[in-house]
C-alpha cells in the first residue's frame, strides 16, 4: 500500500512529496515485527533504487511467506533524485545532516521530522548508501563504536563483504542512522558501488541479506540464500592511499582482491608525456575495499582504502 510521508509545496509549481511502499503480511495478529528500508537521502547515490525494486519483486512473488511488515522509502530525497544531486537543490543541504529535524524550523527540518515520527518504533531500520562518482565500495555496513555491540550481530547476517567499526568521534550526530539509533531504533548503515550508477551483484547480495535478517527477525518464513561471513573492523587499521600526483590512474588490482604488502595496485599517468608519475602499491597486508573508479586525480586524491587484516 503507497502511503505518503510528507508533502509540502515549493514555488514555482515544484511539489515535494515523500512515499512508502507498507507491505503487510496476508493475515495479521497486530504483533508483527516492523523493517524499515530507506534509501535515497543523496539524489546521486542509486544503488538502494535497485534494492527496492528487488524487495519489492520477492515479497510481491511470495505473500504467504510474509509476517511482519516491510516499509520502503525508495527516495528520502526526491528533489535530489530527479536532478540526480546529492542534496536538497534549491536549499544547497545535504539532507543526511539535518536531523533529527524540528517540527517548528525551516522546510528541510519540518521533513526530516517527519521522517522521524514515520520511523519510530521499527524493530530495524537498514539506511542504504552507495560511493559518489569517484569511488568503488564492496558492500558494507558502517557502525560507531557506540552501536557495535548490539548492531554487530545484525550486519553480520546482512550478507556485506565487510563491516567497518568507525570511531564514535567520527560519527556526525545529524545523521539519520545516528538520530535513529539514539531513538532506540536499531539502524544498518549500508555502503556500496559507486555514484550515479547500479550494481547489480551488490544489489542481489544485499537483498539476500536483508532476507536473511527478516527471517532472523521472524518477518519472513520463506527461503533464504546463504550468507557470506563478513571481515570485522575491529582491532584493525586501515590504510589510506592517496595521489602523489595529478594525472589519470589506472588501476591493476582488482575491486575486493586480498592484496599483498608492496603490491601493485595500479599507476598515475601523465597524459601529456606518457610516463608513469607513480606507481601505487599497497604498504599492507589486506581486503582492497575502496578502489578509485573516477580515473583523473589531483595531489591528494583517494585512490584506495585496506583494511589490514593477514588472511589465514
Amino acid at each position: 500500500m503507497i502511503e505518503t510521508v510528507a508533502s509540502v509545496e515549493l514555488p514555482v509549481e515544484e511539489h515535494l512529496l515523500i512515499q512508502k511502499n507498507r507491505i503487510e503480511p496476508e493475515i495479521k495478529t497486530g504483533k508483527e515485527k516492523r523493517i524499515a528500508i530507506v534509501t535515497g537521502t543523496h539524489g546521486d547515490e542509486l544503488e538502494g533504487q535497485y534494492v527496492c525494486c528487488e524487495l519489492n519483486r520477492r515479497l510481491a512473488g511470495n505473500p504467504s511467506c510474509l509476517k511482519g511488515i516491510v516499509d520502503i522509502y525508495p527516495a528520502l530525497n526526491p528533489l535530489g533524485m530527479d536532478s540526480i544531486t546529492r542534496g536538497i537543490p534549491m536549499f544547497d543541504l545535504d539532507m543526511n545532516r539535518i536531523f533529527p529535524g524540528s517540527d517548528k524550523g525551516p522546510m528541510s527540518e519540518t521533513v526530516a521530522a517527519k521522517i522521524m515520527e514515520e520511523l519510530a518504533g521499527a524493530d530495524l531500520c537498514i539506511d542504504i548508501h552507495a560511493s559518489n562518482i569517484f569511488l568503488m565500495e564492496i558492500p558494507q555496513v558502517r557502525i560507531s563504536e557506540g552501536t557495535a555491540e548490539r548492531l554487530v550481530p545484525l550486519a553480520r547476517l546482512l550478507n556485506v563483504d565487510f563491516v567497518w567499526v568507525h570511531a564514535s568521534a567520527t560519527v556526525l550526530e545529524s545523521t539519520l542512522a545516528h538520530s535513529l539509533n539514539t531513538a532506540g531504533v536499531p539502524t544498518l548503515v549500508v555502503e556500496m558501488g559507486v555514484g550515479m550508477r547500479i550494481t547489480e551483484a551488490y544489489g542481489n547480495q544485499l537483498t539476500d541479506g536483508i532476507f536473511r535478517l527478516m527471517k532472523e527477525l521472524g518477518i519472513w518464513e520463506g527461503e533464504t540464500a546463504p550468507v557470506k561471513e563478513p571481515v570485522v573492523s575491529e582491532d584493525h587499521h586501515v590504510e589510506f592511499l592517496n595521489a602523489e600526483a595529478a594525472g589519470i590512474f589506472v588501476p591493476s588490482a582488482a575491486h575486493g582482491e586480498w592484496v599483498r604488502k608492496g603490491q601493485h595496485l595500479g599507476d598515475i599517468l601523465s597524459p601529456l608525456t606518457g610516463e608513469i608519475l607513480q606507481r601505487v602499491q599497497a604498504g599492507v597486508d589486506g581486503l582492497l575495499f575502496t578502489r578509485r573508479e573516477y580515473p583523473i586525480v589531483y595531489n591528494g586524491s583517494l585512490l584506495a582504502r585496506i583494511l589490514e587484516v593477514k588472511k589465514g
